[in-house]
């Protein structure tokens, strides 16, 4: 069952130790719930709580969340999905800004600061830098594609590092694998 404890983060803890709370807690969130949103906004809450329990940079992130493929148009583009944060850009082309270039190419995106960034996309004018993380999973018919991204925004340049990368590339695999999409 599902208890709103899951996200109670210490503080003091490493940044190391709060992202395997985060996969820890999603794994117990996920198992036996497939639906995309209901999971996707159960995730961003625990990385709301897990960021704001670090010290700086990591509390000063402004925005986690997720955009999600857009189905209803010809052209790629995302849509926002679940997040924690101030209100949002509602859709953005794949391609366009950090978000649209982490789907277009399935790279991760990390930005130390986004106005080093071509053609960044301010929903927030507090953001300094930001990761995106594409999540890819196998569809249907057995192609791969980008389904959802994860986006996490920081009010402090260089906010993200490899840690958090390597992390949230490890939540991007598990979401991918334990929705329905």
């Amino acid at each position: 069952m599902v208890h709103a404890d899951a996200s109670n983060f210490a503080s003091g803890v490493t940044k190391e130790d709060a992202y395997e709370q985060v996969l820890l807690q999603a794994e117990g969130l996920l198992t036996d719930q497939r639906n995309w949103v209901c999971n996707l906004a159960n995730v961003a809450s625990l990385l709301w709580h897990a960021y704001k329990s670090l010290p700086a940079p990591s509390a000063a992130v402004n925005w986690a969340g997720f955009y999600v493929l857009d189905p209803s148009v010809s052209k790629p583009q995302l849509i926002l999905g679940p997040f924690q944060g101030k209100v949002a850009c509602q859709t953005i082309l794949f391609g366009r800004g950090v978000c649209g270039t982490a789907a277009e190419t399935r790279k991760t995106q990390l930005v130390k600061d986004v106005e080093s960034f071509p053609g960044h996309i301010a929903c927030d004018g507090d953001s300094k830098s930001e990761i995106v993380v594409p999540i890819v999973a196998t569809s249907k018919d057995g192609q791969e594609k980008v389904v959802a991204i994860i986006d996490i925004d920081c009010a402090e340049l260089d906010g993200f590092d490899e840690v958090d990368q390597k992390h949230l590339e490890e939540l991007a695999a598990l979401l991918a694998r334990s929705c329905d999409w």
